[in-house]
């Protein structure tokens, strides 16, 4: 008995099996033949509607990466999934299945739009493991092709207000040969959610991409008028790169330049190095900071930055030079002041000789301070006399009534604070303000 049951069971699955089988064998035919049927006739050389009406693709795209962005080239990289949508008339079909979901080669024996990037500088379809392509046919005859491409496409880019800038990287296509009498591209999805871009997918290490806004366009050429679809990526630059490396270094280089007015005067060689130093750092962080950008022919945001700090910083070591040559036109005149006074007191002393060698010396008191006046000439005259390199550098002036902070280093002290207090002030009020404007307007592109 138990040998009759499993012969009985295995009876059973033989004839399951081979209803389906059958039943697979019986689809597939079918849609073999569907195909067939049809590319019998198809002549893929020409358009949906050729002489009639105009074909309308409907288009729309998934970015799955974003960046990077290249200033000093002026252009941006993104991968996408490019998605076509258009109507064939000789594709409709009846059958079992109300889409036909086919591979790539089937791609090559229909007619596709002709579609390309007007600005685009490199694009790649890829290929691995296979080309990365997804074909669809509907029982109306609507055709979806969907592809995966990497372009890298030019950005324009206007860097008057950088680092605190912004740009809206176009992205043109439409298709090569057709005009728009012939073809017609519009977005699948609208004005608003035809492009989408997921916060995931951007990989930008400077940029915000804020927002995008799409458009139709017609491009006008010596061989017709061309529909073209534009999609604007809205870009805004990160400030906090900027901040750390250039602007907070220069604003130290100019707040210790400024420190120099708080040494004395006397110390010529300190105040010296302190500027010198200051301008040499200046120059060396300006020179760094336009590394990274194109060569461009008009002054950025940072260039006046730089500029005026570079300013401040000179002026400080002007000041010193200033307040040195005043003390050495006090000092000079402070010397032929003490000659004069001297050259009285010679002439006064030789009159008094004359007038004594004319007396007796019977007096020994007026002897005596004959004796004292000329010792106290013989010394102030024969005393060694003080190195020229102790009289510049020194903290003590050998003139004493030249000691003291100049009256030019009172007024610095106050007024180059304040006045590089007020320029920054007045910088980041305009270009923070300007690029908040910026952000809105990208938020909503209706404003």
């Amino acid at each position: 008995m138990a040998v009759l049951a499993q012969i009985l069971v295995t009876f059973i699955c033989w004839v399951n099996l081979g209803n389906v089988c059958g039943n697979e064998r019986v689809y597939s035919d079918n849609i073999t033949r569907i195909l067939d049927r049809l590319l019998d006739g198809y002549d893929n050389r020409l358009r949906p509607g050729s002489g009639g009406g105009v074909t309308e693709v409907k288009t729309d795209i998934f970015v799955t990466s974003f960046g990077p962005v290249s200033d000093v080239e002026m252009e941006y990289t993104m991968d996408m999934f490019f998605r076509q949508m258009w109507v064939d008339e000789r594709l409709k079909f009846e059958g079992p299945i109300e889409i036909l979901r086919l591979n790539n080669l089937m791609v090559d024996k229909i007619w596709t739009p002709d579609t390309f990037f007007r600005n685009s500088r490199k694009s790649l379809s890829h290929n691995m493991t296979t080309p990365n392509k997804l074909f669809r046919i509907m029982q109306n005859g609507t055709v979806l092709y969907t592809m995966k491409l990497t372009i890298s496409a030019e950005c324009p880019m206007r860097l008057m207000d950088f680092p605190m800038d912004g740009h809206a990287c176009p992205l043109r296509f439409g298709s090569y040969a057709y005009t728009n009498s012939e073809i017609v591209f519009t977005w699948k999805k609208g004005l608003v959610a035809s492009v989408d871009c997921p916060k995931e997918s951007i990989s930008l290490l400077q940029y915000d991409l804020v927002g995008q806004t799409l458009s139709s366009e017609v491009f006008k050429s010596n061989t017709g008028h061309y529909s073209v679809q534009v999609v604007h990526f809205h870009l805004q630059r990160k400030l906090g790169y900027y901040l750390i490396q250039t602007y907070i270094p220069l604003i130290m280089v100019v707040v210790l330049s400024q420190v120099s007015f708080w040494i004395n005067k006397e110390s010529v060689p300190a105040r010296t190095v302190a500027g010198i130093t200051t301008v040499l750092t200046m120059t060396t962080l300006s020179i760094s900071a336009r590394q990274s950008l194109p060569k461009v022919a008009y002054a950025t945001a940072m260039d006046w930055f730089i500029a005026v700090c570079f300013a401040f910083v000179a002026s400080a070591l002007v000041e010193f030079a200033a307040v040195n040559y005043l003390a050495t036109l006090q000092a000079n005149r402070l010397k032929k002041k003490k000659a004069r006074q001297d050259k009285l007191e010679v002439l006064a002393a030789g009159s008094d000789d004359e007038e004594d060698a004319g007396l007796t010396d019977s007096s020994p008191r007026r002897g005596l301070k004959k004796r004292n006046h000329s010792v106290c000439r013989s010394e102030a005259a024969d005393g060694p006399p003080v190195p020229i390199f102790m009289q510049q550098g020194s903290a003590v002036p050998p003139i004493p009534q030249l000691a003291g902070t100049s009256p030019i280093d009172k007024y610095a002290r106050i007024l180059f604070p304040l006045a590089f207090a007020l320029f920054n002030l007045v910088y980041w009020y305009i270009y923070l303000a300007k690029d908040t404007m910026e952000k809105a307007r990208d938020r909503d592109p209706t404003s």
